[in-house]
This record gives structure tokens, C-alpha cells and sequence, in this order.
């Protein structure tokens, strides 16, 4: 029988667990909820999940811990509510009561694992610059590759580094090892995630970059948003979408009809939505055109906060739905790698026959 729980972090959030008024406004946003179909499996219900965990109403079973860790954290819920509840700060909370109390599912224990062993979720021995043939350095400018991008997506990386080559920057790579950002969405101890904050901050503070733009929308948000809750960030940070929409790109022609899907980390959770599309306006002959759901209204690729690992035929559905969005176009982009592998996933399931890349790999050969 499962054991009721010591949510000693929840109590940070419990007044806004009573914010919330129970209107269900959320179900017509969550994108979990379209295919889980009962109220556990949306804001509403895992609020009411959480608060009972805190008080001890019921026990932390099989079922509870589903809830919580079927959501994706894209935060449409918050934007959709009329209380601004900050559900997702309350999830959370809640799975770092449930990692506390020994309920770490096994995919995300796997992976929190290897980033405390090797550096990374991916239990690669490289060192992200030797990946890619380069040293660290000092320079002006610094790429914080990421994790997916350096080991699993490195088309996205070596697009990157191109585009810097091409423009006469002055960059180097860093020596980065995984942001937290996956410990953080998981539950996993804050301890550990600040000590992966100041190891990154220690590095790159050590090869004297003023600036580091970031590929990875994931790791762009961490350092943006919460790192400086808890180091001092000396270097200027920026997606590299608002490094390119200042440049003066020469591009050649490209006739295809383009749209973008707004990763969640990149736009609802910092902020960022123009530049991508500034950049997308630099190209000449393009013909751009919005998905119905886009900016801080668009929807989650489910891939997020934990769901590809360990409900990957959910973060599929979800990502197929969003596939299917964009139908009408020949190019799909997006300007986050884990927003491409899961919207490739969703395009295996889906009769679209449009072409998912990063930003980066549009614009590379076109310069």
C-alpha cells in the first residue's frame, strides 16, 4: 500500500494551491489532457492532487505520481487562468516531494544518473567541444551547445557553429556540462542543480566571453530564468534566434511556405517570440504563415518536463496533433532541438508531409 508523503516543498506553494477556484478553464488548453481525458490529467486535477499530498489526504500511489509526471510543464494553463495560478512552480514542488520520498520514475532516474556520472543524459564520455573538433578558448562570444544538440542533434550544433564562422565572429566553444535543466523538471534535489549552475557559470567565467547565445531553448531558459535565482550570471545571455535577427543576413531565395512552432521554453517561459520570426522575415522568396495556435497561445510539442522519457506514446499523440497543424506548410521550424525530435516523432503518426528543422538549419545553407 502506497505511504502518504512529507510534502515539505509543496508548502512553499500552498497558498497557491487555494488561489486556484477549480473553474476548469485549463481543460481547453492542456494538450496531456486531450488524450489522458479525466481530471487528474490536468491542471485542475493535479492541483487538487497536490494539495491533497500536503495535507496528508491521501497517499502517494501509482496513480498520483502518473498525474504529475504526465504533465509537460508548457505552462498554457497559467496563461489560460483567470487566478494565475503558477501550476507549474506547484507540479514542480510536488515531484521534488515524490523524488524526496523515493518515487523518482525509473526512465528519469536513469537519466539524472548519467548527468551526475558523465555530464550529461546521454552517458557520452566526450567533452562537448572535442565532439566537434574545437578547443575552448577565450573570445568575446561563447555557444553553449547543450546536451541534445551536442550528442543527439548535431546538425543543429554544427549549423550553429557555421553560421558564427560565416559572420566573422569571434566565438569559442565552452567547456559546458549539462545545464539542470532535466534534473530541474523532474524533481530531482536543488542542491545538485545549483552545484551544475556554478560549475557552468565557474567555467564560462573562466574563458572570459562576455556573451553566450544558446541553440537549446531548454538551456537558454535555465540560465536566463533560473539561474540568476541562485548564481550570479556575469555574461549576457541570448537565444541564438535574437543573435541572428540583429545580423544583416544576406540569404539566397528559398520558395517554400514556412511556419514556426514556439518551443515553450523559448516563448511562455522567457519571453522570447519575435526574434525567431524576425529572422524568418530575413528570407527572401519565403512565404510565412502562422499555425492557428502560435506566440503564447501555441501548443506544447509534449516532449517536455519529463513526458518523452516516460510516457513516450503520450508525448507522441501530442506531438502528432501539433504535426498536423502545420499541414498547410512545406517547413516546419522550430528553434529547439528537443522541439524537432519530438515533432519528428509526431510526424511518423501523421499524414503531413512537412519538413520539421531547427532555425539554424534553414538558415546555414541559405547564407
Amino acid at each position: 500500500m502506497a505511504e502518504k508523503i512529507e510534502a515539505r516543498n509543496l508548502q512553499e506553494v500552498k497558498h497557491e494551491m487555494m488561489t486556484c477556484t477549480m473553474c476548469g478553464f485549463c481543460k481547453s488548453v492542456c494538450p496531456a489532457f486531450e488524450d489522458i481525458g479525466w481530471d487528474p490529467g490536468v491542471a485542475r486535477g493535479r492541483v487538487i492532487l497536490s494539495y491533497g499530498l500536503l495535507q496528508k489526504d491521501i497517499p502517494a500511489d501509482d496513480s498520483v505520481v502518473e498525474a504529475l509526471y504526465q504533465c509537460t510543464t508548457c505552462r498554457d494553463c497559467e496563461r489560460r487562468c483567470p487566478s494565475k495560478v503558477r501550476v507549474v512552480d506547484i507540479v514542480e514542488r510536488a515531484r521534488r516531494d515524490l523524488v524526496e520520498s523515493g518515487k523518482l520514475l525509473p526512465s528519469h532516474r536513469k537519466v539524472v544518473d548519467n548527468i551526475l556520472r558523465y555530464g550529461n543524459p546521454y552517458a557520452e564520455n566526450r567533452s562537448v567541444p572535442e565532439t566537434f573538433g574545437e578547443r575552448p578558448r577565450k573570445a568575446r562570444l561563447g555557444y553553449f551547445i547543450g546536451c541534445t544538440s551536442a550528442y543527439r542533434n548535431p546538425s543543429t550544433a554544427k549549423a550553429t557553429i557555421s553560421i558564427m564562422r560565416k559572420l566573422g565572429e569571434d566565438y569559442t566553444l565552452l567547456d559546458e556540462s549539462c545545464c539542470g535543466s532535466v534534473m530541474e523538471r523532474v524533481g530531482w534535489n536543488e542542491e545538485d542543480v545549483v552545484a551544475r549552475m556554478r560549475k557552468n557559470v565557474d567555467a564560462i567565467s573562466a574563458q572570459g566571453v562576455e556573451e553566450v547565445i544558446f541553440s537549446c531553448a531548454g538551456c537558454y531558459r535555465m540560465f536566463k530564468e533560473e539561474y540568476p535565482k541562485h548564481v550570479e550570471v556575469p555574461f549576457k545571455v541570448r537565444h541564438v534566434s535574437e543573435y541572428l535577427a540583429e545580423k544583416d543576413l544576406k540569404l539566397s531565395n528559398l520558395q517554400k511556405k514556412i511556419t514556426y512552432h514556439d518551443p515553450c521554453h523559448l516563448g511562455r517561459h522567457s519571453g522570447v517570440y519575435k526574434a525567431p520570426r524576425a529572422v524568418l522575415a530575413k528570407v527572401p522568396g519565403a512565404e510565412f504563415k502562422e499555425m492557428p495556435r502560435n506566440s503564447d497561445q501555441a501548443r506544447c510539442c509534449g516532449g517536455g518536463g519529463g513526458v518523452r522519457s516516460a510516457y513516450p506514446d503520450l508525448s507522441g499523440q501530442i506531438a502528432g496533433k501539433r504535426v498536423d497543424e502545420a499541414s498547410f506548410a512545406d517547413v516546419l521550424v522550430t528553434t529547439c532541438p528537443f522541439c524537432v525530435n519530438n515533432l519528428k516523432v509526431g510526424k511518423e503518426g501523421s499524414k503531413s508531409k512537412v519538413e520539421v528543422m531547427d532555425l539554424v538549419e534553414l538558415i546555414d545553407p541559405l547564407l
